[in-house]
């Protein structure tokens, strides 16, 4: 078949977009460190793009997308290193290297998703080892999984097989990632002080500047995921707008009716639990229902980003309270709000449970594979190399001792674990009950 020129286009400005998320993302993480740790954390972001767009090329884009294998992985040996895709092979009218390379960065933030769990504690090199284990033996199959259509229902990841609808990767992405984050954070241990001492963002511009550029690139990671310049892509469009901008409001309309003030910090992440919670839905909902999603999404992960302190995990950056819990909402509310008939509606569109249950297994089963192997992992790498830096090195701070840098030169006029007289009031970080007084994601 021809190259269709403008989807080709668009699919190409969508990559483009997606791989931007991870910068974005690394600004996002960056501002809710502390500021003895931010260059570390932006520097697994970065990693991540290095370790999955090699290891997408050598055998991942095979695992995910060659032909289906049981519907639980797949393989091709002529995809390995990408060496069976050329501009002259197109699956309708968009050449297959094209859309190996959207799926590319799909790959690359999600892993680097996972590590605002462990931020100020971590070993890099441990990082770089969870990352190529992790991508290998839990993301490329769940891509496949919930990605891979095949030629037809019979040669699809079992995920599709069963009717589970994802279009943009509420599962593969955010229940992955998320779950892998609780399992991480949970072998990885607290951080010396958590619950005692107050562990705010220590740059709230940067976290700003961070979520809107993640909003601006999930244009391309939903509206990109119809491969094609058309009104689906349109749709998801306009619900990705909608059902952030309503998450926003639901997260600092729940802050000033929990803490009596809306927050910069609770505004960013609002905007980033709206973007989770539709990802899956994007295609499948009305506008209305996208708001819908918006508002639960913004106030459930508002509410659910404090109960690390009651349940004891430390999550860093609450990829937990956002990614799990955001994305396992959106998930869901497909079999609520769906309203794409040819797809399968949802409750409220007459289809009953059906959907939902369907909704249900499909999450069901990516956060209970992600959370099982990553644990397995994590225990493996700490058993190898260890997984935590020593107490002292925690305590100084990850920049300057694993990386010989530091990101301010008047870094110790805050001292990484306190900010001057006037920058806030703290109110006991124990209680993890207001986002001025917590790290978030």
């Amino acid at each position: 078949m021809d190259i269709d020129s403008g989807n080709t286009a668009w699919i190409l400005v969508s990559s483009a977009l997606v791989l931007l998320m991870t910068p974005g993302l690394a600004f996002f993480y960056g501002g809710m460190s502390r500021s003895k740790s931010v260059l570390n954390m932006m520097m697994m972001s970065f990693v991540s793009i290095g370790i999955v767009s090699v290891l997408w090329v050598l055998y991942g884009y095979a695992l995910a997308f060659g032909d289906d294998k049981g519907g639980v992985v797949g393989f091709t040996s002529g995809l390995l290193g990408l060496r069976d895709l050329t501009t002259d092979v197109t699956t309708g009218g968009l050449p297959d290297l094209v859309f190996a390379s959207f799926q590319m960065m799909f790959a690359v933030i999600t892993v680097a998703l996972i590590s605002g769990a462990v931020a100020d504690r971590m070993k890099f090199g441990a990082w770089v080892a969870f990352s190529v284990l992790w991508a290998s033996l839990v993301y490329f199959p769940v891509a496949h999984w919930v990605f891979y259509f095949g030629t037809d229902s019979d040669a699809a990841g079992w995920i599709v097989r069963l009717g589970v609808l994802d279009f943009a990767g509420g599962t593969a992405v955010h229940i992955n990632a998320g779950a892998a984050a609780l399992a991480l954070a949970l072998v990885l241990g607290k951080r010396k002080g958590f619950g005692r001492e107050a562990m705010r963002p220590h740059n709230l511009t940067l976290v700003m500047l961070g979520s809107g550029l993640l909003w601006f690139g999930w244009f391309g990671f939903n509206a990109g995921s119809a491969l094609a310049a058309n009104g689906l892509a349109g749709l998801a469009f306009v619900n990705t707008q909608v059902a952030t901008a309503a998450a926003l409001l639901a997260w600092i309309g729940t802050e000033r009716l929990r803490d009596g003030h809306a927050t910069t910090l609770g505004a960013a992440s609002g905007a980033v639990a709206g973007l989770v919670a539709i990802t899956p839905a994007c295609a499948f909902v009305d506008p209305l229902g996208a708001i819908a999603i918006g508002l639960v999404a913004g106030g459930a992960c508002a509410l659910a980003v404090p109960l690390k302190y009651k349940l004891g995990y430390d999550d860093s950056l609450d990829v937990v309270g956002v990614h799990l819990v955001g994305g396992i909402l959106g998930t869901l509310m497909i079999g609520l709000v769906g309203s794409n008939a040819a797809e399968g509606n949802g409750l409220l569109y007459g289809n009953g449970l059906a959907q939902l249950g369907k909704q249900a297994v499909g999450a069901g089963a990516v956060l209970a594979y992600s959370f099982v192997l990553a644990t397995i992992i994590a225990l493996a790498v700490k058993a190898v190399m260890g997984l935590r830096v020593d107490e002292e090195e925690e305590v100084t701070g990850i920049d300057q001792v694993t990386h010989g840098e530091t990101a301010y030169d008047f870094s110790a006029g805050f001292g990484g674990g306190s900010l001057p007289t006037g920058s806030g009031t703290i109110t006991g970080a124990s209680t993890g009950a207001t986002s001025s007084e917590r790290i978030e994601a």
